[in-house]
């Protein structure tokens, strides 16, 4: 009878550890951003000065979670460019005294895809996050430090909507842009007046 109660204290954890087992084999991911498409490999990140470097190296992780090859502009297959970073902070909720009791932090990048034969696959696109804090006068160096983990997370959603912009570029998505591309340009040299 002894038996019984050991087998019993033993089904649990090796029911939790088949369950891991099965949901890590099917692909199952608890969180992050989807799989950037092969098709755009190897790819560059150029920051351009007024981008934060935390937002920088936010974007360079989750494209290395995520096995993306990276390499230098030169001899990259595709280049992303994040430029003009824009950050924002106002008081959304104001206090019976006339004082911020709520502020909201905002902060923006723009970004751009282009092939290495000069087609762009993203056009100059706006991504923003944004969250809110209250503020409280008596504890002001904690909402500081509140204040620069918020900014450290919003650096990691704009990475994150970063990788959600990449991951429908497939082989197909690709070559369909590089069509209609092929075809703007040629309508365009088409329309141009001869001299």
């Amino acid at each position: 009878m002894p038996r019984r109660p050991a087998l019993k204290s033993m089904a649990r954890p090796i029911m939790t550890a088949t369950l891991v087992a099965l949901l890590a084999g099917c692909g199952f991911q608890l969180r992050g951003a989807p799989p950037v498409s092969s098709a755009l490999q190897p790819l560059a990140v150029e920051c351009t000065d007024d981008i934060p470097d935390i937002l920088c190296q936010s974007v360079l992780a989750q494209l290395e979670l995520g096995e993306v090859q990276l390499s230098a502009a030169g001899s990259a297959a595709y280049v992303m460019k994040l430029s003009d970073f824009r950050e924002n902070r106002r008081a959304s909720a104001i206090t019976v005294q006339a004082a911020a009791a709520e502020y909201t932090l905002r902060h923006s990048v723009s970004i751009e895809l282009i092939s290495a034969d000069r087609v762009p696959m993203i056009g100059d696109t706006r991504l923003t996050a944004s969250e809110s804090y209250r503020y409280d006068e008596t504890n002001v160096l904690a909402k500081q430090r509140e204040e620069e983990e918020l900014r450290t997370q919003l650096s990691d959603r704009l990475a994150q909507q970063v990788i959600f912009r990449l991951a429908p570029l497939t082989e197909a998505r690709i070559e369909t842009i590089r069509e209609e591309h092929r075809s703007a340009s040629s309508e365009s040299d088409d329309g141009a007046p001869t001299q």
